[in-house]
């Protein structure tokens, strides 16, 4: 599986991944209704403006199969909000399904970490998601919870928050050799 940064032209594979690890991650949680109207066509756009206008400091790296496609990505920037002390936003990291569980979380969470020069670092993540326990086992402290809208609905979200960037490497690392 090869890692890289994304270009303009992965627009499209990185918003397919979008929609469908959205639906596959999401179902159950999130209203049936909003998954389904979740369309790749709609995404596009804003990934090839994302892609084009701030890629230089919010990066986005993708997982590419052998086949070439686009199955996995990571979104890094600036902490958008201003109230943490962490310079280092994770935005994303999405992975289809049949991907998942194979660590390449990690290799994605690893190239960002490597080239972005954070030295601290923040995620968001639904409460009632599982793949929050990815990021629990990176050994974050929780920073915040805040209620999020989706669709009409309210959910809570929590802020996971790495002080020391080196430490977060070094997990990392540790995971990817064990």
């Amino acid at each position: 599986m090869e890692i890289r940064k994304a270009t303009k032209d992965d627009a499209r594979g990185i918003a397919k991944v979008h929609v469908k690890s959205w639906q596959e991650t999401y179902q159950g949680i999130v209203s049936q209704d909003y998954l389904d109207s979740l369309k790749m066509e709609d995404r596009v756009p804003l990934w090839e403006k994302s892609l084009s206008e701030s890629a230089d400091t919010s990066p986005v790296y993708v997982a590419v199969n052998p086949e070439g496609e686009i199955v996995g990505f990571a979104s890094f920037g600036k902490e958008r909000t201003g109230k943490f002390t962490a310079d280092g936003e994770l935005y994303a990291i999405y992975i289809l399904k049949q991907y998942q569980r194979g660590k390449l979380g990690l290799r994605l969470l690893q190239a960002g970490l490597d080239k972005m020069h954070f030295k601290s670092m923040l995620v968001w993540v639904l409460a009632d998601n599982e793949s929050r326990k990815f990021y629990e086992s990176l050994q974050p402290e929780q920073a915040a919870e805040e209620v999020v809208k989706i669709a009409g609905r309210e959910y809570l979200e929590l802020a996971y928050f790495w002080k020391e960037i080196n430490i977060l490497k070094k997990n990392v690392n540790e995971k990817l050799r064990g």
